[in-house]
C-alpha cells in the first residue's frame, strides 16, 4: 500500500539504467560531442534550451536529420511574439518524415473499436493507401493550401486521409463525429474546405449513431465543397447514392502510384485546430508543417522518451489535439495505437484490456478517466497483463494527488507517471515529465525543453512557489502561424498577448516549485475545458438561449479535488416557466445534439439574474473563482457590475458546496 509521501519523498525514481538509456541522455551526449556543450543536470539543459533558443532548435534540426530540399538561411528572424519566423528558406514535407521510418520489422499502427477486433496496419499497407488517396485528391483538383476536412472518428482511414493531405501540401482539419451539426459548421465554414471525408456513422457505448443526415447538412452549409468521400463504417450497404459522394473503397481500387511528397516552406499550413474563446466563433488556429514536425519529434523523442520499438497509445477523439500529437509517433518510427469507442463500454476495463492486447508501452489518457477508474474501483494491474507498460501519461485537466497514488497502487508500481499540460494552441505540452527525474505526488516533473515557462503575477513579475499565470516568454516553432480569417492579427494578439505584451499568456494557473517542478490549478479564463476538449461558452449560449423558454444563461467549469470537473449551467427563464424535468431534459438534449455529449452540464440551476459588467459581459471568471473558494471581495470588483445584487445567490451557493 502506498501512502501519501512527505515533502521531498518521491513516488517513483528512475533507475541508473533508465537514465543511461534515455533518449535525452543520448541527445545531451551528442551536444557535448558535436557542440562542446556540457550539462550536469536536466535543469541546466532546459535552461540552455530556453536561453539559447536559436542554438537549441538548430541542434534539433541537425540531431533529427530533418530532410529539407532547400537549406534554411536563418533559424529565427527575431525573438518576437507574435511574428516569429523560423527556418527561413527551408522546404520540406511532414509526411516524408513519417515514411522515412517505414520498416517491415514493426507495424505502423494497431486499431481496435467497439465494432472491430484488433487490426494491424503494416508500413507497406499504410504507404499504399496513403498514395492511393493522395492520387485521388490530385484527381479532384486539390492543390497546395486547399483545406481538406474530416468528420471522422479515430480510425486508420482518418490517419491515411491526413497523411495523404499532408503529402500534397494541403491543409487538414477535423472534427469528431460526436460533434453536433452547428459545432462542425461553426468550425468548417470558416475555412472554406474543398473536400470532406466523413463516416456514415459510428458506435459509442454500444449504440449506433447515423451521421448521413448530418453530412447532408454539412454539404449544404459548405458551398466550397467539390467532393465528399464517404467511409462505410457502421454499414456494409452504404452507397454513394445516399449522398452526393464517392465511396472510400473505390478510391483504393486502382494500383497506387509512387507516393510523392510536395515540398513546402517551413511555415506552410499543416492543419487547423480549434480552441474556443468566450465570445464569437471558435478560433481557427493554423499551425505549420515544419513547426509541428520539430515540436512533435522533440516532445515525443526527448520529453516522452519514445523509441521506435515502443507502442504509443493516447485515448483521444479526432476533435482533440492529442490525436494530432499521437500521429507524431510516426515521425519517430513508433507504432501508434488507435481506439474508437467509449472507454467505459462494456466496462471501465476496456482501455486497459486494449493496452494488454496491443502490448502498449505508453498509455495516455485524461485525469477524468483516471478519476472514473478510481470511482469504479477497478484493479487494472491485477486484472490485465501490463508487463510491457512502462509509462502512463495524463492530461486534459490537472491530475489529483489521489490520481497519482491510485496509479501506483492499482496499475503498476514500477511505472513512470508523466502528467503533462499544454494546449491546442501549440499542439503540444509546456510542462510535463522527464524520465531523468523523480515523480512527486500531484506535481508535473519539469518544464519541457524549449518551453520558456514562468508563473507571472499581475505586474508581469516571475513567481516561485506561488500561483500565477502560466506564460511563455520565448517563441516556439509550433505556435500558431495565424488565426484563419484574422487578417490583421488582432484576435490572435488579444487571445495571448493582451495581458503581457510580447509574452504568451496561456490561461492556466501554475505554480513553479523551488525544485523546478510545476503544479497546474486549472483554467484562469472561462473556456470550458472538459476531458481536454475546449468549448467556448458562447457556443453553449447560442444553443441554450435559442430555446424559447430561456432568457439568459451562464455556464462555468470548475476543476475539483480528485480529478473531478463540475460544470453547472445557470438559466434565467421566462415568466411563468418552471424548470421541471422535461425542460432540463430538453436543454441537455439540445446541447448533446448541437455541441457534444461532453458538454452536457452536470446540473441545471434556475436563477433570477446573470451578473454582468457595466459593459454587459457575463461574469464567468469571477463566478468560477467563487466556486474555487475565492472570497467574494477578491473574486470581483463590485463597482464594475451593472447588477451587483445578482451575486448573492452565486456566493451563497458556492459557500454551501
Amino acid at each position: 500500500m502506498i501512502t501519501p509521501t512527505s515533502e521531498g519523498q518521491p513516488l517513483w525514481e528512475p533507475s541508473a539504467e533508465m537514465k543511461q538509456q534515455a533518449n535525452v541522455t543520448h541527445y545531451a551526449q551528442w551536444l557535448e560531442d558535436t557542440k562542446q556543450l556540457h550539462f550536469t543536470s536536466r535543469e541546466e539543459l532546459w535552461q540552455w534550451s530556453v536561453t539559447n533558443i536559436e542554438d537549441f532548435w538548430a541542434s534539433l534540426w541537425e540531431y533529427f536529420h530533418v530532410q529539407s530540399s532547400t537549406p534554411y538561411t536563418t533559424v529565427l528572424t527575431e525573438r518576437k511574439m507574435p511574428g516569429a519566423k523560423w527556418f527561413l528558406g527551408a522546404e520540406l514535407n511532414y509526411a516524408e518524415h513519417v515514411f522515412r521510418n517505414a520498416t517491415p520489422d514493426r507495424p505502423a499502427l494497431l486499431f481496435r473499436s467497439e465494432r472491430h477486433e484488433l487490426v494491424t496496419i503494416s508500413w507497406d499497407e499504410l504507404r499504399q493507401k496513403v498514395s492511393a488517396i493522395a492520387q485521388a485528391l490530385r484527381n479532384m483538383g486539390v492543390q497546395h493550401g486547399d483545406r481538406i476536412v474530416a468528420y471522422m472518428p479515430n480510425i486508420p482511414e482518418t490517419v491515411i486521409a491526413f497523411l495523404a493531405c499532408a503529402s500534397l501540401g494541403a491543409t487538414w482539419s477535423s472534427c469528431s463525429p460526436d460533434f453536433g451539426t452547428q459545432s462542425v459548421i461553426d468550425r468548417f465554414q470558416q475555412i472554406e474546405p474543398t473536400v470532406l471525408f466523413a463516416v456514415d456513422g459510428y458506435q459509442y457505448n454500444g449504440r449506433l449513431f447515423d451521421r448521413l443526415p448530418i453530412i447532408a447538412d454539412l454539404q449544404k452549409a459548405l458551398p466550397t465543397l467539390r467532393k465528399t468521400v464517404l467511409v462505410p463504417y457502421i454499414s456494409d450497404t452504404t452507397e454513394s447514392s445516399q449522398l452526393d459522394a464517392v465511396l472510400w473503397p473505390s478510391l483504393l481500387a486502382e494500383q497506387p502510384p509512387t507516393l510523392i511528397f510536395e515540398q513546402v516552406p517551413f511555415d506552410h499550413p499543416l492543419w487547423i485546430l480549434y480552441s474556443s474563446g468566450t465570445t464569437g466563433l471558435p478560433k481557427a488556429i493554423v499551425q505549420g508543417q515544419g513547426g509541428i514536425l520539430l515540436e512533435h519529434m522533440k516532445q515525443l523523442h526527448l520529453d516522452a522518451d519514445l523509441k521506435p520499438e515502443d507502442r504509443f497509445f493516447w485515448f483521444s477523439t479526432t476533435g482533440w489535439m492529442m490525436w494530432n500529437l499521437l500521429l507524431g509517433g510516426l515521425l519517430i518510427g513508433t507504432t501508434i495505437l488507435l481506439y474508437d469507442g467509449s472507454p467505459a463500454y462494456p466496462d471501465m476495463g476496456t482501455l486497459w484490456k486494449f493496452a494488454q492486447d496491443s502490448r502498449a508501452t505508453l498509455f495516455g489518457t485524461s485525469a477524468g478517466y483516471i478519476a472514473s477508474c478510481m470511482k469504479a474501483e477497478i484493479e487494472p494491474g491485477k486484472t490485465y497483463d501490463l508487463s510491457t507498460l512502462r509509462t502512463i501519461g495524463s492530461t486534459g485537466s490537472p491530475l489529483s494527488p489521489e490520481g497519482f497514488l491510485w496509479i501506483y497502487e492499482h496499475v503498476k508500481r514500477d511505472l513512470w507517471l508523466a502528467s503533462i499540460s499544454g494546449g491546442t494552441d501549440v499542439c503540444s505540452a509546456f510542462v510535463g515529465g522527464s524520465i531523468l527525474l523523480p515523480v512527486h505526488t500531484g506535481e508535473l516533473q519539469c518544464r519541457l525543453l524549449g518551453a520558456s515557462v514562468e508563473a507571472f503575477d499581475e505586474q508581469g513579475q516571475p513567481l516561485i512557489d506561488e500561483v500565477g499565470e502560466l506564460v511563455i516568454t520565448q517563441p516556439m516553432p509550433s505556435m500558431p502561424l495565424y488565426f484563419w480569417n484574422d487578417p490583421t492579427g488582432q484576435r490572435y494578439t488579444e487571445s495571448y498577448f493582451s495581458m503581457y505584451p510580447g509574452v504568451w499568456r496561456h490561461g492556466d494557473w501554475i505554480k513553479i516549485t523551488p525544485h523546478g517542478s510545476a503544479i497546474i490549478y486549472g483554467r484562469s479564463d472561462s473556456t470550458i475545458n472538459r476531458m481536454g476538449i475546449r468549448m467556448g461558452s458562447s457556443e453553449i449560449y447560442r444553443v441554450v438561449e435559442g430555446i424559447p423558454e430561456i432568457l439568459d444563461s451562464l455556464i462555468i467549469g470548475v476543476e475539483q479535488p480528485g480529478g473531478r470537473y463540475y460544470m453547472p449551467l445557470f438559466v434565467v427563464l421566462r415568466a411563468d416557466i418552471e424548470l421541471d424535468d422535461a425542460l432540463k431534459a430538453k436543454i441537455k438534449s439540445m446541447l448533446r445534439i448541437h455541441i457534444s455529449p461532453h458538454h452536457v452540464p452536470d446540473e441545471i440551476i434556475q436563477v433570477s439574474d446573470v451578473p454582468r459588467t457595466l459593459s454587459g459581459k457575463k461574469l464567468e471568471v469571477p463566478i468560477k473563482k467563487l466556486f474555487m473558494g475565492v472570497p467574494l471581495e477578491k473574486a470581483v470588483s463590485i463597482d464594475a457590475l451593472s447588477n451587483p445584487q445578482a451575486l448573492q445567490f452565486y456566493d451563497e451557493l458556492a459557500q454551501s458546496m
